[in-house]
């Protein structure tokens, strides 16, 4: 099968399906609200970096967001929080700034078509968008596919784990490992979510009697409910991976 990359500045059409694809992607309790405010920027300010992969009949099939930012090539200069690379990216396109690498934000594929090889063609466009605007690193703050079926493990224990092949034990980062990314470090606070207790209850389907820490399906750590305050946190680690930039890239059709 045959696909084709497309971003948001070649077809404006396309904006409903990111709508669509992040809607379905995301567990109900991961609503980092400084986040999502100024996530939605994006795809008025950087069309260029989001794009949709369609089949052969034109069917959107994933999707993919990146911003542009300056990174000064150093472990310490990517950011514990997601949020603070869309503000450098968004800071730096007003001052006029010039961006040297490029951060993917999310990579979405229709949950009927995974199992395809997409995800990894997500990547690869990304690296292609990169090349292709003159970045010279291509950054990703993962979030590992299976960390939340061990949320008492330190995500820095969780990243060593391998498989006899040495590759990652984790599915996500193995894809990343195998494109020749590497493990820079771990954004230890890369989402923050604070909220009610009732709507962390409504969000979980799970109730709170008294204040402590609490294991939520599908989250990474434990979650921290404040009964007195009424407040639920919760503070989701990532890892950045660094990918090769390759200056002759590959075309976008696979």
């Amino acid at each position: 099968m045959a696909y084709t990359a497309h971003t948001l500045q070649q077809r404006p059409d396309l904006r409903p399906h990111f709508r669509r694809f992040h809607s379905r992607a995301w567990p109900d309790f991961l609503h980092d609200r400084e986040l999502n405010a100024i996530f939605s920027l994006i795809y008025e300010k950087f069309p260029a970096f989001q794009f949709g992969l369609c089949d052969g009949t034109g069917r959107v099939v994933a999707v993919g967001n990146s911003v542009p930012f300056v990174w000064n090539g150093t472990r310490a200069g990517l950011p514990d929080r997601i949020v603070d690379v869309v503000a450098n990216a968004i800071r730096t396109q007003q001052r006029d700034g010039r961006p040297t690498a490029l951060s993917a934000l999310a990579a979405i594929v229709d949950h009927r078509f995974r199992g395809r090889d997409l995800s990894r063609r997500l990547i690869m466009v990304m690296g292609r968008i990169a090349a292709r605007h003159g970045l010279s690193a291509l950054v990703a703050p993962v979030r590992p596919t299976l960390k939340g079926r061990y949320p008492l493990t330190p995500m820095a224990s969780y990243v060593a784990w391998r498989r006899p092949d040495a590759s990652p034990f984790d599915p996500w980062l193995r894809v990343h490992w195998r494109l020749g990314a590497r493990v820079v470090r771990i954004a230890r606070r890369a989402m923050n979510v604070t909220a009610t207790v009732a709507e962390w209850e409504e969000r979980t389907s799970l109730r709170f009697p008294s204040s402590g820490r609490y294991v939520v399906p599908g989250a990474f750590n434990p979650i921290t409910i404040d009964r007195e305050r009424d407040e639920g946190r919760y503070v989701e680690p990532n890892v950045w991976m660094r990918h090769p930039v390759r200056r002759t890239a590959p075309s976008a059709r696979r």
